[in-house]
């Protein structure tokens, strides 16, 4: 049964957008807004073979045969979303494991496990089958992390996808809140949360504008 029902699906890379910042996730959904700096082209470095659509074969440490399937477009009518997978590996018993590649050393984040695990819910509509784990390549490090889908994750991904479409139903904008990450957003000078922010001055005259 769907749990979501806005018609288009939802790009289940702003789930990763969503819980960073909701307020960068609606400029994206509902603005349209799109903006390069040096952290997105980055990205786009370390996605670039990728997000080459394709599939080549890998002997594993194991001795058995791997299949990478690049750029895979998936999608799930119960959440509402779509997207594409870095990286599916097809393991010679025929299991999945999505692979994610994300800037940065390893470290874990909320967000790239949730954007991951979405990835295999995806899959498991599409091929009817259980995905245990998938991983999350970090480039600056040349390390894979791997995620396990709990039935923790896999709730709160549901959440974030419920509460992303909510937020397109609403089409209410987010309030800023200004904190250390904003100044390496790619929307920073769109989204001006030191100007427009909670508790900017901008906001404390807004809201004492009527007062008498």
């Amino acid at each position: 049964m769907p749990l979501v029902t806005t018609y288009d699906p939802i790009p289940l890379s702003l789930l990763n957008d969503f819980l960073y910042c909701p307020r960068r996730a609606a400029l994206k959904l509902i603005e349209g807004s799109r903006e390069a700096n040096q952290h997105t082209l980055r990205g786009d470095i370390v996605h670039e073979h990728a997000d080459l659509s394709g599939y080549e074969s890998q002997i594993s440490n194991l001795k058995s045969q791997i299949l990478l399937l690049r750029a895979l477009p998936v999608w799930s009518e119960r959440l509402g979303l779509s997207g594409k997978c870095d990286i599916v590996e097809q393991r010679s018993d025929g299991s999945l494991f999505p692979v994610e590649f994300k800037l940065g050393k390893r470290r874990q984040w909320e967000n790239d496990d949730v954007q991951v695990c979405a990835q295999a819910l995806c899959l498991e509509e599409m091929f009817k089958l259980s995905i245990p784990r998938g991983a999350i390549f970090h480039a600056d490090s040349k390390r894979r992390r791997e995620v396990e889908f709990t039935p923790e994750l896999r709730k709160k991904t549901e959440a974030a996808a419920r509460d992303l479409h909510a937020l397109l139903r609403s089409t209410v904008m987010p309030s800023a809140l200004f904190r250390r990450a904003c100044e390496e957003c790619s929307l920073f000078d769109i989204c001006l949360p030191k100007a427009t922010g909670v508790n900017s001055r901008t906001d404390r005259l807004a809201r004492t504008l009527y007062e008498i």
